[in-house]
């Protein structure tokens, strides 16, 4: 891009004066980051742009992966990364004094995404452009993103993410690419030489425009596309002669109506409006997203006929389950095509990733609702129901349980799930254990019937973005030891394993932990004002805040340790710093109280003077991708605690180990294949079994008075939630009281919590013995590798997709 800092800084200055009007001298942080921005992306396009010719001339098959999320985090220094001029850059605004992290700052985190499922999208498009592999994401471009959280008085408080304020450099809006979606209306079917027509008329049409991102691809030349659509009323629809009669609030009503759909990130859904602008949000993506798919794939082959030998259409969860009735329309209503020839191609085009076993996060939608927002698209699920259950039907005559549990329609709902898995080729669970719990438990029945679909495919993370880009320090240190093939097979990893008895080694690593906990602590005193001690343990629970995530057995814990204290101010503990951040669901009354109680805590314990440091609480607000790049590479324990079975597989536990943290956690989810790839002894697990929490739900058994009376930590923890033990009104926190005891501790806080309690004084004896502590970091770190993004984009690639890398040149 640039050879030679001069030449930089000569284009640099230059972009400033065009772009901002102004000089150097005149400069904001803002100028200097939307200049140096602009550099970077026109560098980009140009392998972008020779990225599309070549695929369009190859015509190899290509991937489209649909996502409601797309957890993307900053830009500017990933692509620096990638197109490897980090450090010129970096070293030519030194010496125009000008800190590039500053600039960084600059940019705001896109407000795409929320958790897991929003950054495993991003680190899979990362993969995919890294390896080569001709692979786009389609999503929605919300104007706001889901919010951002305050704490005021220890309470979430949700405020606007307005991220696109001050517009999105990385982005490219394109109007000539716009296609129609329509909502409502009504079918007319008529027949036509013979052939049956089904005419929608009476509809809402709302243009869908799509705003292209690049993904750029480390250290090569493919730059893929995330195309987000945006939800804009046409021109004409604007209400003119309206507005000119005064009735200005008319004239705009449409247009606010129709941007609504792209408005924001996971409208609340606890009220119809909600659950229909919900629903309306994923046809939305999902048919403009297909009809671009399939308006580009016959500019170049014409025919639809062999559309599954160039198209591979991959569904993040049920959020894009639309994408089968609508491949199905296009084909049949715009195509001609005949049912068998539609249902053949779509059904060989889709894939499904099942992100949960939680039965109640299954979407469904009412029938009623589905049939007036989508009456063609209904129309075609409830032939794919009939179909499928006649099928069931001859497969299993008599037995109608069966069939009505695995029915696409029933009992007034359409089952999201099921018709995803009815439409694809594959499906596929997110970690082990996930998966085996899908086919013999959640999704037993349809596994029954077609074993054939089903396959893991262990979740995975970026290692350039979480090692590379987030801990420069422990990169450095590991390019230093072992070269530098890491970054590009993460696999290498493995070869620092033979450093863990190296007392030096371990010494260097210990080094870099503590100057990113120096780091994080800074941050932290100058946001909350806490003095925390860089040498206590940093004990970090970071993730959306949910019940069975258990974050309240985190913070009974800490009231227990706190509760020891207070008696013996002198007892001789290792000092902790426990660190939590995590967003609840505006409408997630439980999950917002937990908050409320961890604050509450934390105010108690942190100005409590007679306990010194020996313990401190501190919740991060607004947690985020950079927010995350921060407290990942201070942590020493990653708290992976969820109740077993309920967890699909996680990645913040592979970005924790990648770090050299070690993980605290049940046998859940990805947690199983951490601990079996850096040994028992290298991690520290505890808890009910995934098995005994299925035994428990299916058989009964537990009680949680009977924990309650037998252990007397337990007795002083409840009673202190509703004794005015905290300086809140009494029953502030009766809630959890009420949940774990009378409604019988569905998440099994209470009977995972005396295992919890001696795991954690494992981690206290384990971390004051230097060398064992840091042989266990050394393996964690070494034995990251196989959870990179990259090992399951190739295991989806090989043995979903079917495709192959495009070398761009």
């Amino acid at each position: 891009m640039f050879q030679s800092k001069e030449r930089f800084k000569q284009a640099f200055l230059e972009k400033l004066q065009t772009l901002r009007g102004v000089t150097l001298e005149g400069a904001s942080d803002s100028d200097k980051y939307i200049a140096l921005s602009n550099l970077v992306r026109e560098y980009i396009s140009k392998n972008w742009a020779a990225t599309n010719n070549t695929y369009l001339e190859r015509g190899e098959k290509q991937i489209y992966y649909f996502s409601i999320e797309f957890l993307l985090g900053r830009l500017l220094h990933s692509n620096l990364l990638n197109i490897d001029q980090n450090h010129v850059v970096r070293d030519a605004l030194q010496e125009l004094d000008i800190d590039l992290a500053r600039l960084e700052e600059k940019e705001p985190d896109a407000g795409l995404g929320n958790g897991g499922l929003g950054r495993l999208a991003a680190c899979f498009l990362d993969s995919m452009a890294s390896l080569n592999l001709p692979g786009h994401g389609c999503g929605i471009r919300y104007k706001y993103g889901l919010f951002e959280q305050k704490i005021v008085n220890g309470y979430q408080v949700e405020l606007p993410d307005n991220w696109l304020q001050d517009g999105n450099v990385w982005e490219y809006r394109k109007p000539e690419k716009s296609v129609e979606v329509r909502f409502g209306g009504y079918v007319r079917e008529a027949v036509a030489e013979g052939v049956r027509l089904f005419i929608h008329e009476g509809y809402e049409a709302i243009r869908a425009v799509p705003y292209d991102m690049p993904v750029v691809g480390y250290q090569n030349k493919t730059v893929n596309t995330l195309r987000l659509w945006s939800a804009e009323a046409a021109p004409q629809d604007f209400d003119f002669s309206s507005f000119n009669r005064g009735e200005y609030l008319k004239a705009i009503e449409y247009k606010y109506s129709v941007e609504a759909i792209s408005e924001i990130l996971y409208p609340d859904d606890s009220y119809q409006e909600g659950q229909k602008l919900r629903l309306k949000q994923q046809y939305f993506f999902v048919s403009a997203g297909i009809q671009s798919i399939v308006r580009r794939y016959k500019r170049k082959n014409g025919s639809v006929y062999d559309f599954e030998d160039k198209i591979a259409i991959h569904i993040n969860d049920t959020h894009p389950a639309l994408a089968v009735p609508e491949l199905m329309r296009i084909l049949m209503d715009d195509e001609g095509l005949g049912w068998d020839e539609a249902w053949r191609i779509t059904s060989n085009t889709i894939s499904y990733t099942n992100h949960t076993v939680l039965p109640e996060a299954l979407e469904k939608w009412p029938v009623e609702m589905f049939k007036e927002l989508l009456p063609r698209i209904y129309m075609i699920v409830h032939e794919i129901n009939e179909r499928f259950c006649r099928e069931l039907w001859d497969k299993y005559p008599g037995d109608w349980d069966r069939i009505a549990r695995m029915a696409i329609v029933a009992n007034g709902y359409v089952h999201m799930a099921h018709l995803a898995i009815v439409g694809s080729d594959h499906v596929n669970g997110v970690a082990h254990i996930h998966t085996e719990i899908l086919k013999k438990q959640v999704m037993r029945n349809f596994y029954e019937l077609s074993p054939h679909k089903f396959s893991n495919k262990t979740n995975g993370i970026t290692h350039r973005r979480w090692l590379l880009k987030a801990n420069p320090l422990l990169a450095k240190l590991i390019t230093d030891t072992i070269g530098a093939s890491w970054i590009t097979f993460p696999g290498d990893l493995v070869r620092l394993e033979h450093y863990a008895g190296d007392a030096a080694w371990r010494d260097n690593v210990r080094k870099v932990k503590l100057a990113n906990k120096n780091r994080l602590a800074q941050y932290i005193k100058r946001k909350y004002d806490i003095t925390i001690n860089p040498a206590s343990i940093f004990d970090v629970h970071v993730k959306r805040i949910h019940a069975y995530k258990r974050q309240l057995l985190n913070v009974f814990h800490i009231m227990d340790l706190y509760n020891r204290l207070r008696v013996n101010p002198d007892l001789d503990v290792m000092p902790r710093t426990f660190i939590f951040g995590g967003k609840s669901a505006p409408g997630y009354f439980m999950a917002k109280r937990t908050i409320k109680l961890i604050n509450t805590l934390a105010e108690m314990v942190n100005q409590d003077q007679s306990i010194g440091d020996k313990l401190k609480v501190v919740f991060m607000e607004n947690y985020g991708v950079s927010l995350a790049e921060m407290i990942i590479p201070a942590a020493d324990i990653s708290e992976q605690i969820s109740t077993a079975s309920k967890e699909a597989s996680g990645t913040g536990n592979m970005k924790f180990m990648m770090n050299g943290a070690i993980t605290l956690g049940t046998l859940d989810g990805a947690n199983i294949e951490i601990r079996n790839a850096v040994g028992a002894e290298n991690f520290i697990s505890f808890g009910l079994t995934a098995e005994q929490v299925l035994s428990y739900y299916a058989h009964g058994g537990y009680n949680a008075w009977d924990v309650y009376n037998s252990d007397e930590r337990i007795q002083v923890i409840m009673d202190q939630l509703v004794n005015l033990f905290f300086p809140v009104a009494k029953e502030e926190f009766r809630t959890f009281y009420d949940t774990l005891l009378h409604s019988n501790d569905e998440f099994f806080v209470l009977q995972d919590f005396a295992s919890y309690v001696e795991a954690q004084n494992r981690v206290s004896k384990l971390y004051q013995n230097e060398e064992a502590w840091g042989r266990m970091a050394a393996a964690n770190i070494a034995h990251s590798g196989q959870f990179s993004s990259d090992k399951t984009i190739m295991e989806y690639a090989i043995g979903i997709w079917n495709v192959k890398p495009v070398v761009v040149k």
